[in-house]
């Protein structure tokens, strides 16, 4: 099966290499038949990685102990389930998952407009085989998962042999949440290939018009939830595993992940602009451009060791290579930039500063000043070695100074921008629409420095979500009830009913809402308590309205590692709660040892318990305990962003209901100005 898959993943570097030229070929000579070669091409080179991934995951499942890569990352006793985990927990499993993925991008789009936009898909095609062909070289001579063990014999040449067990998985990759996590980052990464392939095809091609947009608007939505639920699950990963009581460290590979989610948001933001006036064309393009080659940043800096960092893999020379392909990436990006740019001109100009654009542009402004924050203190202590010769590192407080305050202008933002018109709003338009969310994001902050929050940027987070959230059901509430005037339907299903007519729109009214509450939810760590105490059995100790007693320490033995676990009993009021079971885990293969926090999880708060080991003088356990308030509305706020955008993906059920008064000079945001007596219907996007 090792030849096979290496066979297979060899057959796929040639296809895509043929895909590539051929694509080349078939662009400047047009010729139909060189066209659908150099697409059967690619798809088969698809069809390949497929089977080469599978080989892997085969020789994983059947303990194959001549291959270096299964030796080093399973185990005769590591779970099934874990076993094809360790696909993607080392360098040349996680890039062969990184093709495997994109190939499903690629495929996709190969077949779906196979039989369409015959003047841009052979530079999809071409652009998209490029890409590929630069991780099947990676995967073929550069960092292979098919290396069978050998060492020198006497005579000088190679013997081959194979061990009769592995090393083992990395302990802190041994949880359940690691069997989803990676695959929805990826799948961020590499989705984030297909809008990118069509911004540049269609400015090599000056492919008229939007189109290139309403082609890739969904996968580039569904490359952007990926993303999003990936990085959840990583923050929820260290959360839940690493014991250190937070889910959020500003942690360099934590970072890269943040980079293109923060550059893809604001590019579907900014399409709106380019959709409905014809703006930003120059600037939406680049953004497209900017988000890919982050996703490929990223992967040089969890790849190449430059960062230290829990996430990323052990220090290597692939990051020269990342280094060359990234400049080839923005050598061409500049190459069609500047030979196509009149292509890109704007049809119509910014009228005013209170408007809708006028909200897009400042969203997108703060949302590319936090990437560039962002980037610049991941990349600080590199470039300080570098030119200094010593590290100078760049932790949490930077961060936090930095992109508290962009996060809160952003949250303000997200509230503002349905209250305006397009084009130009009016002041009594301002006053009208304003003035309820005002109040009641006014009440918000009362409430909660009422209920004893004395933190600032707390304070501000509470009000600003408050306003948010009122701005949304403002929307709601419009336009339900004119749907329920007009058809006496209930208010619930007005509302689906308005949603369903335009998901888009209320799709990404229902993610703002999902993000309204993880900034909830963040700005709970202002009340964070932690406790860390040595403690006998029979002892106790106390955080907030909670006293933990640890009733007994002991051990228990597993398949696959050791157990020594503490047996907590929660009480609250003096009654009990429940039983807790911190625990260590020390695993024999590879003399590694890990953390199993327990955690009491409420809307309210998350008691976090950890065992933090023993003292080796006294002999007494250390507890480490966390008092986290509001923690669950983060992962609560994340179902709920993914929930929006599945909304925004489906396609409306039939025209969209677009209200306007025939005697109103001024069109108000959402359906505020909404005369049901002259509303007409026509089919629209917000």
């Amino acid at each position: 099966m090792d030849v096979f898959g290496s066979f297979a993943l060899l057959l796929a570097f040639v296809c895509a290499l043929y895909a590539l030229v051929g694509g080349i070929a078939a662009i400047l000579t047009r010729h139909a038949l060189l066209i659908k070669s150099a697409r059967q091409a690619g798809i088969a080179a698809c069809a390949l990685i497929f089977l080469a991934t599978f080989s892997v995951v085969y020789l994983f499942v059947t303990d194959n102990y001549s291959m270096a890569y299964v030796a080093s990352h399973s185990n005769r006793d590591l779970a099934t389930f874990f076993k094809v985990v360790a696909l993607w927990s080392g360098q040349e499993g996680s890039l062969l998952f990184w093709c495997f993925l994109m190939s499903i991008y690629i495929f996709s789009v190969l077949i779906a407009y196979r039989n369409k936009h015959g003047e841009l898909m052979p530079y999809v095609g071409t652009i998209l085989a490029g890409v590929q062909l630069f991780f099947l070289t990676i995967s073929n001579f550069v960092a292979s998962p098919f290396k069978a063990l050998a060492i020198a014999n006497a005579s000088g040449g190679l013997e081959y042999y194979m061990r009769a067990d592995g090393s083992g998985l990395n302990p802190v990759l041994q949880y359940p949440e690691m069997i989803i996590h990676p695959p929805n980052l990826y799948s961020g990464y590499t989705g984030f290939t297909i809008p990118f392939a069509f911004a540049l095809a269609a400015l090599l091609g000056r492919y008229p018009g939007e189109k290139w947009i309403h082609l890739t608007r969904k996968w580039t939505m569904i490359a952007w939830c990926f993303q999003t639920v990936g990085i959840l699950l990583g923050a929820h990963w260290a959360y839940a595993v690493l014991g250190w009581g937070g889910y959020w460290g500003w942690d360099p590979v934590e970072n890269a992940s943040f980079l293109p989610w923060l550059t893809g948001t604001a590019f579907l933001h900014s399409v709106m602009m380019q959709e409905k006036r014809g703006m930003m064309k120059v600037w939406n393009v680049w953004l497209v451009f900017i988000t890919f080659m982050l996703c490929i940043l990223g992967t040089l800096l969890t790849r190449s060791g430059v960062v230290s960092s829990v996430h990323a893999f052990a220090q290597s020379n692939i990051g020269s290579w990342f280094v060359g392909f990234l400049s080839v990436v923005l050598a061409t990006c500049l190459y069609a930039y500047f030979k196509n740019r009149d292509y890109l001109k704007s049809e119509n100009q910014l009228d005013s500063m209170v408007s809708r654009e006028s909200s897009f542009l400042f969203n997108n402004l703060v949302l590319l000043v936090a990437c560039i924050a962002i980037l610049s203190g991941t990349l600080f202590p590199v470039f300080s070695e570098w030119f200094t010769g010593s590290r100078i590192s760049v932790g949490a407080p930077f961060f936090n100074k930095v992109n508290i305050p962009l996060g809160l202008l952003l949250l303000f933002l997200t509230g503002v921008g349905p209250l305006l018109a397009w084009r130009k709003t009016s002041g009594e338009s301002l006053r009208r629409n304003f003035a309820i969310p005002s109040a009641v994001g006014v009440g918000g902050a009362g409430l909660v420095i009422l209920l004893g929050a004395r933190d600032f940027y707390a304070i501000v987070c509470y009000m600003l979500s408050a306003f948010v959230v009122a701005t949304i059901a403002m929307e709601f509430y419009r336009g339900a009830k004119v749907i329920r005037a007009r058809s006496g339907l209930n208010w619930l299903s007005s509302a689906m009913e308005l949603t369903l007519r335009n998901t888009r729109r209320y799709g990404g009214y229902i993610v703002h809402f999902g993000m309204v509450m993880i900034f909830v939810g963040l700005a709970g760590q202002a009340f964070n308590k932690e406790v860390q105490k040595e403690i006998g059995v029979g002892g106790t100790v106390k955080i907030g309205p909670y006293e933990l007693l640890l009733q007994a320490v002991d051990q228990k033995q597993e398949k696959n590692y050791m157990a020594e676990r503490m047996i907590v009993e929660v009480m609250k009021d003096h009654k009990p709660v429940m039983i807790l079971f911190p625990e260590r885990r020390n695993f024999p293969t590879n003399q590694e040892s890990g953390t199993m926090v327990a955690i009491y999880s409420t809307l309210r708060e998350d008691l976090y318990v950890v065992y933090a080991g023993v003292n080796q003088g006294s002999d007494v356990p250390t507890i480490h305990v966390f008092l986290n308030p509001l923690v669950k509305w983060v992962w609560y706020g994340g179902i709920v962003v993914v929930m929006g955008t599945i909304v925004a993906l489906v396609t409306p059920r039939h025209a969209v209901l677009v209200l306007s008064g025939s005697k109103v000079p001024q069109t108000a945001p959402g359906f505020a100005n909404a005369v049901p007596s002259t509303a007409t219907l026509r089919e629209g996007h917000d």
